[in-house]
């Protein structure tokens, strides 16, 4: 009795050994795995923009999907909801689908978006922050859409956990290159396996699981009309003070250009002075105008300064330091009013103002 009563204590002790070895095992593969996602992050930088396409969060049920059929998925969404622009320049983006209707935006070629809503021959889409109708004749959709977009877009890869690992190698055991964050994404390259695929992190070729990612494609999106106008401003900005190229000039020559800076711009702002400066070298590049800082400044009916002896008094007295360096800035090149060739006093005059003065 006793030695049965010991031999079913010894069965027990067995039976409990072997089912608290096999929980930590599990708990140990799972930690394991888990690691590979979950840890605090802060501060990972964007690598691109989301796609255009909609549904942008991720899709819970999609977790459960190996990476082709993600793949798959999203083919499938691009060819339900995508438009491409079919344009050599730009497609109007309006307020209402009819063509006097306001422009809110443009949609350049080899660009798409989402299908919103579709009536009379017009469709309302959604790219980037433009949203409007723009019309059929003008776009594709469904396979052709989905086809343009192959061959001017590229696969992006977004999480669908709050971080994830990078690594150098395909493997669990690899070393790390860094962490993407959830609203992170980074460029497809290859499918490696079921388990892995490359992606491009900071110009290196980094490794992702793929049991933590989705794929969405990219494609170039559209502007707004007041994008495009901070735009155009901005580069007539770059234009107005890009350089004009260095014109050889010797001391006399820059104190002479000092001089009439001083008499023609002397209470003005440094770039007012030099705008007085860049008109001068724009004429002695101008095949208009002599080619001489002298000649131009001297030139018949020009600069009043110059004809009333004004310069010339200013030449041989003290230049302010500023209208010097004004000068020798101009004429290395730099400029604070483009191509501009005249000035005058600001008023009705269209141009470059700077202080008192419009430069044309």
């Amino acid at each position: 009795m006793i030695q049965r009563k010991q031999l079913y204590f010894l069965c027990a002790a067995v039976v409990l050994f072997l089912t608290c070895f096999f929980l930590v095992s599990m708990r140990s593969q799972a930690a394991e795995k888990k690691e590979e996602y979950e840890f605090p992050v802060s501060g990972v930088a964007e690598v691109l923009d989301p796609s255009a396409l909609s549904n942008d969060a991720p899709v819970e049920e999609e977790k459960e999907l190996n990476i082709n059929q993600k793949f798959e998925n999203e083919k499938a969404r691009m060819e339900k909801e995508l438009a491409m622009a079919n344009v050599q320049n730009a497609l109007n983006i309006r307020a209402e689908a009819d063509e006097k209707s306001e422009k809110v935006g443009y949609l350049y070629k080899d660009c798409g978006g989402t299908i919103l809503e579709r009536k009379d021959g017009w469709t309302r889409i959604k790219s980037g922050n433009v949203i409007g109708w723009a019309k059929d004749e003008y776009l594709l959709f469904g396979e052709e859409a989905k086809a343009m977009a192959e061959d001017v877009g590229n696969w992006i890869v977004t999480l669908d956990v709050s971080a994830v690992r990078v690594r150098k190698e395909p493997s669990m055991d690899a070393e790390i290159y860094g962490l993407l964050a959830y609203d992170d994404s980074v460029e497809f390259i290859d499918e490696v396996n079921n388990s892995w695929i490359s992606v491009d992190y900071n110009d290196e070729v980094g490794y992702v699981n793929t049991d933590f990612i989705n794929v969405k494609f990219h494609i170039d999106e559209g502007e707004t009309m007041e994008v495009i106008k901070v735009r155009e401003q901005e580069e007539a900005e770059r234009k107005r003070k890009a350089n004009r190229g260095a014109v050889s000039a010797d001391a006399d020559e820059t104190r002479l250009l000092g001089a009439l800076i001083y008499c023609e711009a002397g209470n003005q702002p440094y770039e007012g002075k030099l705008g007085v400066g860049a008109v001068v070298m724009n004429r002695v590049r101008s095949g208009a105008y002599p080619n001489t800082i002298h000649a131009v400044i001297y030139a018949s009916g020009q600069f009043t300064p110059a004809m009333t002896g004004k310069v010339a008094r200013a030449y041989e007295g003290n230049v302010p330091e500023s209208c010097l360096q004004a000068a020798q800035a101009a004429i290395n090149g730099e400029t604070t009013i483009g191509d501009a060739t005249h000035f005058r006093r600001a008023g009705k005059r269209e141009g470059y103002v700077i202080g008192d003065h419009v430069f044309w």
